[in-house]
Formats: C-alpha cells, structure tokens, sequence
C-alpha cells in the first residue's frame, strides 16, 4: 500500500493546532512517497486522535511516519512535552515518540490517576512523571516477537516528583513501609489497569522492578 505525504502547510497547521481540540478537515492531495519518512495526510482517526489529546491540553507536536526495518516504527505518533493536572504543568522525563491513543491514555492517567491520587492520599500535587522511555526497536525478553517499544506504542514509567519535592520511585518504593506510599502504588495501578490493555509492574516479574509498562494493545486486557 504506498505512503501518503502530508503537504507542508497542513502539518503547519495541525502542530500549531496540537493544543487545540481541533484539528482542520481538509486533506491535502495524496502523492506517492517512496523514502522510508513520510508525513501522512491524516485519516479521520488519526484527527480525531489529535484533537482529543489536544482536548486534554497536553503540550505535543505530531511526527513523521517512520520506518526503521526490522517491524520496528513509529505511525501515528506524537512527542509529548508535557501533560495537564487540573491546575498545573505536568513534565515529562525521557519520553520518545508515542503512539497517539497511547499518548491520549497516558495523558487521562496521569491527570486522573497520578496527580489526583497524589494530591488525595501523599498530600502533595504531582508536578513530574519519570520514564525509562517509550520507543525502542526490540523484541520482548526471552521471545523473538517485537515489543510494543518497537511501534511506540508502550511507556515504562519509573518514577514521580511531587510539589513538595518528595520523588517516589517503583524501584524503591514499591514496598515502601509507608502504608500511604502502597495505597499510592495501588491506586495508580489500579487507574492504569482501566486505561491502558497491558500493564506490567513489579509483581510481574523481575525485570519490571524497576517500572511499569504500560502500553496499548487490543484483544483481552492483562494487568499484572
């Protein structure tokens, strides 16, 4: 199926319109584009993406379609500069290209999930999400089938810092023996199960001591 460019004045517009909760419904006319970057003339899904994440006023500019060979791409996505609380600018650390609807589920959670449960059970708004990424051309450990990383459509969150200062990390907090710190972990677990079609965490295995990936998929949601 060939490739699609999206003309220059349309990305203008929508990375001028990324904010926004609107994005134009022209398309500019379709040409073949044969280079392994592309920008896309927008489907409707894919506007309709855009302007919900712009309706949750996160701070993003949308990308070029590429493919780096192996499976491994990044369609549809966006990088994120930042995200909304309810009164204030959440930041973002280590954080490549992600998938638009993973970018507009992240941006919920972190709202609703992170910051409020913040707010209500440490006393403290957030002010910071920590990440060990996003996009990554991989396989997942110990199989040859690529990872979600390999298509943008996974983040690893490995930390949070808070207005007060306070910086909570999975790796060393999980277990913390603050029953405030646990309820906290919970809860944002728990919100992130609602969200997101996989979600791995410490009690998984080993290898997700340290963080929680969340990433979107289809089929039958596994939260773990």
């Amino acid at each position: 199926m060939p490739l699609m460019r999206r003309s220059a004045p349309l990305l203008a517009t929508l990375i001028l319109l990324a904010g926004c909760s609107a994005i134009p419904e022209a398309e500019a006319p379709r040409q073949e584009v044969r280079a392994s970057t592309a920008f896309l003339t927008p489907i409707p899904d894919e506007r309709q993406c855009l302007a919900a994440l712009g309706r949750t006023q996160a701070n993003f500019t949308p990308l070029p379609d590429q493919y780096f060979g192996a499976g491994c791409s990044t369609l549809g996505s966006v990088r994120l500069a930042g995200l909304r609380s309810d009164d204030a600018v959440l930041t973002l650390a280590n954080l490549g290209p992600v998938a638009c609807p993973l970018a507009t589920a992240f941006a919920g959670w972190a709202r609703y999930g992170v910051d409020r449960a913040a707010r209500q059970i440490l006393g403290s708004p957030l002010v910071r999400i920590e990440t060990m990424g996003s996009y990554s051309c991989r396989t997942i450990a110990g199989s040859d089938r690529l990872s979600a990383h390999a298509t943008g459509n996974a983040i690893d969150v490995s930390g949070f810092v808070l207005a007060d200062g306070r910086r909570i990390t999975v790796l060393r907090d999980w277990a913390s023996d603050d029953p405030q710190t646990r309820a906290f972990f919970e809860t944002i677990e728990q919100s992130a199960c609602k969200r997101f079609g996989t979600v791995l965490g410490p009690n998984y295995n080993p290898a997700h001591r340290n963080h929680f990936h969340l990433e979107r998929s289809t089929g039958r949601p596994f939260c773990r």
